[in-house]
């Protein structure tokens, strides 16, 4: 016989967002209906918890004073009706999650339940009754049936991993110094308001055309060139603008942005961050998958860019008001050429293969992933609207304004405005090649703080390296042909084709064919001889010249000439100066009587070849 009076069991803290369970009757088959989107209190007020007293737990169902509270008559039994919902119960008007058909709860009291009294009744550790025997982690809409003992309800979204922020999850994985505005950049190269007028106004008018028909635009061009000024520049526009989606900056001394693994996340955030329907869809995806960060490129940039998009034009938003600029800068820093191509894949796979309004603008050294995709017969070559930099734009007039300028400057800080003359600066221009890296630097060096200007402008002038000097104007631009030299070398000697080959000979070798005959050695070869000639006399494969600089085409490329043939082009004089100096190349130094005993060794050998094939 059922106790007179039962000790109630305190009502749960009100919590939003927390999991509750209550512990089911025995001894029913019934489920009773749990609205999750009810605070604790009214849960608990339907089904009360385990009793607290040291007496045997006995389940309670809800008496009519608690109904009453909310409003609500007792529920009466009645048949079932087809869905197995009792339309009189209360808790009929409560909406069930995702539809799940539910039963009312029993009428009858409930006979108090003692250890041992049903054999056939699983019990779960408290002495609690079980239902389900043996079941264990299944889901019903928002409720959750866990270890045979509790239900479960999660309030809000049934959707994902509701333990974890997916916006903060996103947070950690991504790159801030790679941002366009990061602290790590706060000194950021950029273009003068009058200079590179040319080149920008081309990468606005293909960004900002209406049409749409070039959606990926790359801007490839020789180390130092001024890519990354460019696109700080284009970066500052579009934000200036309102149409900047992203950006990123590769950097190859910087090891959270020197590989693609933070790539996606970052943009992602920075498009995110301009849509408030945009950002909650990212976070969404996020929190349904964990482990996305884990997964290819491709994978990444499906789930946390193109699909929250596609989700938030469902949703109402026209995607054409959205930010669309996607900026990527440095591809060539990436450490590895292969994920340098599997992003190249995935831009085109994901944000070009569909209606989406992104505009993908890129900008590398023209090294091997983004050549091989854009040179006839790559698959960036029909898509890509593609700016050589270094070949279609000469910058001599954009360097001469910037020396100016800045020059003029220093003389209003030394109270001087006749400490330079224009031949200075002309000499200056001429030196660069066209290339505003070498401008830059002489800059730099010339505007120390606490030296003479006029001074260091002598020395630049007037340099010649040689032992134990302790000025070195040019120790920015020596570090930079050191660093892309000694990455060639090393590439092409791992290749187990080219064993016993020595890259810095025979680089040198293509180099002094295309200063001209600088000694003897030189002096007996045809003037128009070309560089796959120049490899057959060399001993080496056809067309090897080219997968000999392969990765030096930063500073150097091949151009045919009027035999058909091909020949070097330097784009820096002052490569040519760093070669040619042990002072300023040090270890990668290659003597020219080492090229030419190499070159005669190799001569023999043909002569040897030629008689042996005749007898």
């Amino acid at each position: 016989m059922p106790q007179s009076s039962r000790k109630k069991s305190k009502k749960s803290k009100k919590k939003s967002g927390r999991v509750s369970s209550v512990p089911l009757p025995s001894g029913s088959s019934d489920i009773y209906a749990v609205d999750s989107r009810q605070d604790s209190t009214e849960f608990e007020n339907a089904s009360a918890g385990p009793s607290r007293s040291d007496e045997p737990p006995t389940p309670s169902v809800p008496d009519n004073s608690t109904l009453k509270s909310h409003g609500s008559q007792p529920p009466t039994r009645q048949p079932r009706s087809e869905n197995n919902v009792v339309e009189s119960s209360p808790f009929a008007a409560l909406p069930a999650p995702n539809q799940v058909p539910l039963r009312q709860p029993p009428q009858q009291p409930v006979p108090a339940l003692q250890p041992g009294h049903d054999p056939g009744v699983s019990r779960s550790s408290g002495n609690t009754a079980s239902f389900l025997t043996g079941a264990s982690g299944f889901q019903m809409g928002d409720i959750h049936y866990y270890e045979g003992s509790y239900l479960s309800a999660n309030r809000g979204s049934s959707a994902g991993d509701n333990s974890i922020d997916g916006w903060e999850v996103l947070l950690k994985n991504t790159a801030p110094n790679a941002l366009h505005d990061s602290d790590a950049r706060y000194d950021a190269p950029n273009c003068d308001e009058d200079t590179r007028v040319g080149v920008t106004g081309e990468i606005m008018d293909v960004i900002q055309a209406h049409d749409g028909t070039r959606r990926l635009l790359c801007m490839t061009g020789a180390a130092g060139s001024g890519k990354s000024a460019l696109q700080q520049t284009i970066a500052e526009i579009c934000e200036g603008s309102g149409i900047l989606g992203s950006a990123f900056f590769f950097s190859a001394s910087d090891s959270t942005r020197n590989t693609v693994k933070r790539v996606v996340p970052t943009i992602a955030y920075q498009l995110g961050r301009k849509n408030d329907t945009l950002r909650l869809c990212i976070k969404t995806a996020v929190e349904k998958d964990r482990l996305i960060f884990s997964r290819s490129l491709q994978a990444q940039m499906s789930t946390l860019i193109v699909q929250p998009s596609q989700r938030c034009e469902g949703m109402g938003t026209d995607l054409t008001t959205l930010p669309y600029a996607i900026l990527i800068d440095g591809l060539d820093e990436c450490t590895d050429e292969d994920r340098q191509a599997e992003l190249l894949t995935a831009v085109k796979e994901c944000l070009l293969n569909n209606r989406l309004p992104f505009r993908v603008f890129i900008a590398s050294r023209p090294e091997w992933a983004i050549r091989t995709a854009l040179e006839p017969g790559g698959h960036l070559c029909k898509m890509a609207y593609h700016i050589r930099l270094s070949d279609q734009y000469d910058a001599s007039a954009d360097m001469r304004r910037y020396l100016q300028r800045r020059f003029e400057d220093i003389g209003l800080r030394i109270n001087d405005r006749e400490w330079f003359s224009e031949g200075d600066i002309e000499t200056l221009v001429t030196a660069g090649s066209g290339q505003f890296i070498y401008v830059a630097v002489v800059y730099k060096y010339i505007s120390e703080r606490r030296a003479s200007p006029a001074e260091r402008l002598k020395i630049v002038l007037t340099w010649t390296p040689h032992e134990g000097q302790a000025t070195r104007p040019f120790e920015a631009l020596d570090r930079l042909y050191t660093n892309i030299l000694l990455a060639a070398k090393n590439a092409y000697e791992a290749v187990d084709s080219h064993h016993g080959r020595d890259f810095l000979l025979l680089f040198r070798a293509y180099h002094l064919h295309a200063t001209g005959p600088a000694y003897t050695g030189w002096r007996d070869l045809p003037k128009n001889i070309g560089a796959g000639t120049l490899s057959a006399l060399l001993r080496l494969e056809a067309r090897a010249e080219e997968i000999l600089l392969s990765d030096v085409r930063s500073l150097v490329t091949l151009e045919k000439n009027y035999s058909g043939d091909s020949g070097l082009r330097l784009y820096h004089k002052s490569f040519s100066d760093f070669l040619e100096q042990p002072g300023r190349a040090k270890d990668l130094f290659v003597l020219e009587s080492r090229v030419d005993d190499h070159l005669s060794k190799c001569s023999m050998q043909h002569i040897i070849q030629h008689f042996d094939s005749r007898t």
